[in-house]
């Protein structure tokens, strides 16, 4: 059986806007932070005036405006990954 790897892009625009696929749930948001759940890790979008315009669970499509500041990727029990990108 193949070892298939779920994949995710994520998108930021002149940070204003963020854009993921691979997303499955959306876990918590304020205008101060956004808490995603992405291929079973956790994803924390931190910044100002923070608004959700779209979450689709069965496509996994996420979109977010206001003013982005960080995008942090952490492990399925909270501990940081040691690579972004595998």
């Amino acid at each position: 059986m193949q070892n298939e790897t779920a994949q995710s892009i994520l998108t930021i625009e002149q940070q204003k806007r963020v854009s993921m696929t691979g997303v499955e749930s959306v876990d918590a948001f304020s205008e101060a932070q956004i808490l995603l759940t992405v291929n079973g890790k956790k994803v924390t979008i931190a910044g100002a005036k923070l608004k959700v315009l779209a979450f689709s669970q069965g496509s996994g499509n996420f979109s977010a405006s206001g003013e982005v500041f960080s995008v942090k990727y952490g492990g399925a029990k909270g501990k940081p990954l040691r690579k972004l990108f595998q």
